[in-house]
């Protein structure tokens, strides 16, 4: 009897560019089953598993996961993304993985779990029996190549060990930079982690790891599949176990990885702080020995938001940390359509615009103050918070851009030109509270609505920015 399907494959058509890279793909892997992509460099091999994470275009066909009770759910076909795929574990042939973060703290996120979690002393286990123990500690920046790709490699075999029901496991190239050693054990682990049910689809040009495949499918380019029977070679080894330990990877992870990053290294609030404070120290100099009578408040009001507006047009850091090693491909392949959003939010400058707004109006205005209303130090927040608006929309804009086959061309920074028609509403209402005071009339031109018309246009601009990728 035919053991339960766990992920299908019909009628597959992907290209690249103009180029047809997988055509009419049939393809069904079962629970305990371990199967080997072969074929020579350019074939479509690495296509092929990023058909079955589903973050790819589809020509024509679809991809399937299949439940433990053998529903089947569409996760996405030529239309688009119908959903998100299920728990998985996944190697990148470029690793997924962001140097700044440790050894452990990338087993952490992969398996979806605190530090305070009382299962953790089973990572070290693991890390053990890979030869990571005494490096848990450390950067993956500091690892050597071999090193960081025995991480990667165990980083994509854990779910499957700690899952409480079978998953499906996605390696591309997993053997590359491993040593005789490593490569033996990952032999032996794949077959171990496959008798538990789970089923594995790797790609390699290594002739030992093809062996401990249970079937060989020989990819090339225009031509149909080529399916024969592999060896099944291999050991099965004792593991550590514990049920229903690992979860699926989650928002919260991102959020809280990418929180660690910025903490262990600032350079984003750094990025952003440093030309603010220039902004501010050359506004100063420009209007610091001028009569403030004579200058108009609408000019007053841009200066003061101009530091805020600049640390929320600026790239976030998280871009690069997710460019690193394909660390955002990563992250993108396990979240789905939640990458994006989320990404936008903890890339965002939402901590300095208010802070930086008070400092501005202290330092350009200081003791002129009483020029203007009593109102301005009362609902100076309000134009400051309608900022965070724009700062979540413009890193949604950085990140739209980032995934641009030319990211760095000077015409995609163009996109930001969008937000500056909110900076000048935002600055309206603040021009219009030193003038004459806070309003709450519903007219054109009032503060409150010039504040809500500026968040209204960020969050269209977020919109877009967001959904219309994986549209």
């Amino acid at each position: 009897m035919d053991e339960p399907c766990l992920l299908e494959l019909e009628g597959l058509v992907v290209s690249r560019g103009t180029r047809s890279v997988l055509n009419d793909i049939n393809f069904k892997l079962r629970e305990g089953e371990v199967v080997a992509l072969v074929g020579p460099n350019g074939s479509g091999k690495t296509t092929f598993i990023e058909s079955c994470t589903g973050t790819i275009p589809f020509m024509k066909g679809s991809l399937s996961y299949y439940s433990n009770t053998n529903d089947k759910t569409v996760i996405r076909n030529k239309d688009g993304r119908n959903s998100n795929i299920p728990q998985i574990g996944l190697t990148l042939q470029n690793d997924g993985i962001c140097g700044e973060e440790t050894v452990e703290e990338k087993l952490l996120s992969v398996l979806n779990i605190d530090e305070e979690d009382k299962n953790t002393h089973l990572i070290d286990s693991i890390l053990s029996d890979w030869g990571l123990y005494h490096r848990k500690s450390n950067r993956v920046s500091q690892l050597s190549g071999g090193l960081k790709r025995r991480l990667s490699v165990l980083s994509g075999l854990c779910p499957a060990i700690f899952s409480p029901q079978p998953i499906v496991i996605l390696l591309d190239e997993p053997s590359e930079g491993l040593d005789d050693e490593a490569c033996n054990i990952l032999t032996n682990w794949i077959r171990t982690i496959s008798s538990r049910g789970n089923g594995i689809i790797f790609t390699s040009h290594d002739r030992d790891l093809i062996n401990c495949a249970d079937r060989i499918i020989k990819l090339e380019e225009n031509k149909p599949i080529i399916e024969s029977l592999g060896k099944s070679s291999g050991t099965i080894v004792t593991m550590v176990e514990s049920e229903a330990f690992t979860k699926q990877i989650s928002a919260k992870s991102l959020v809280n990885w990418s929180i660690k990053m910025e903490l262990r290294n600032p350079i984003d609030t750094i990025s952003r702080l440093t030309p603010a404070l220039v902004t501010l120290l050359v506004s100063f100099s420009l209007i610091g020995n001028i009569n403030y009578e004579t200058i108009d408040t609408q000019i007053i009001s841009l200066l003061v938001l101009l530091p805020a507006f600049i640390t929320c047009i600026i790239s976030p850091a998280l871009i690069d940390r997710f460019n690193e090693a394909d660390c955002g491909k990563w992250w993108y392949i396990n979240l789905g359509t939640k990458f994006r959003p989320i990404s936008s939010f903890i890339g965002a400058s939402l901590i300095l615009p208010l802070p930086l707004t008070y400092l501005s109006w202290i330092i350009l205005i200081g003791d002129k103050s009483e020029l203007y209303s009593n109102d301005v130090v009362t609902w100076l927040w309000l134009p400051a918070l309608c900022m965070l608006d724009l700062a979540i929309a413009s890193s949604a804009l950085h990140f739209l851009v980032s995934d641009l086959q030319r990211s760095r061309a000077s015409s995609a920074s163009l996109l930001l030109i969008f937000l500056v028609w909110p900076f000048l509403e935002l600055s309206e209402a603040l021009s219009s509270i030193m003038a004459n005071g806070m309003s709450f009339s519903l007219e054109l031109g009032s503060p409150l609505i010039s504040c809500l018309f500026a968040s209204l246009i960020s969050s269209l601009v977020w919109l877009v920015a967001v959904f219309l990728p994986d549209a």
